[in-house]
């Protein structure tokens, strides 16, 4: 599987959100290879094993998992206002989805090098 045919499994209503969320990821993340990683698309930068970034369509929302426990603490104040558990921010409905705090981690994400994730 692939993240096109991962986007061709999801519900209609979810997939615009999803599909711009996927090209935002693949337009921020320059040297990442986006893989299929625990069922869900993945990012991994060029040399590395572990995936920083990933998304997924759930049952009740949208996932978007920030691997990079110094990225999250970067924007601690900015994440405290939405619904996050230790490295998955979810987003219940698809308009609530926050791409111009997505883009701005994806961007730190890139920028930040290799690091730890969780």
């Amino acid at each position: 599987m692939d993240a096109v045919t991962y986007l061709a499994g999801v519900p209609e209503a979810r997939r615009p959100a999803l599909t711009r969320l996927r090209e935002l990821c693949l337009a921020e993340l320059p040297g990442f290879a986006e893989v299929i990683a625990y069922g869900m698309p993945a990012y991994v930068r060029s040399g590395e094993q572990a995936a920083e970034i990933a998304w997924a369509n759930q049952k009740q929302y949208v996932s978007f998992y920030l691997l990079r426990t110094d990225v999250r603490d970067a924007f601690a104040d900015r994440l405290a206002a939405h619904d996050m558990g230790k490295g998955c921010l979810r987003f219940r409905r698809t308009d609530g989805i926050d791409f111009d705090l997505l883009r701005d981690l994806l961007r730190a994400t890139a920028a930040a090098g290799p690091g730890t994730v969780c």
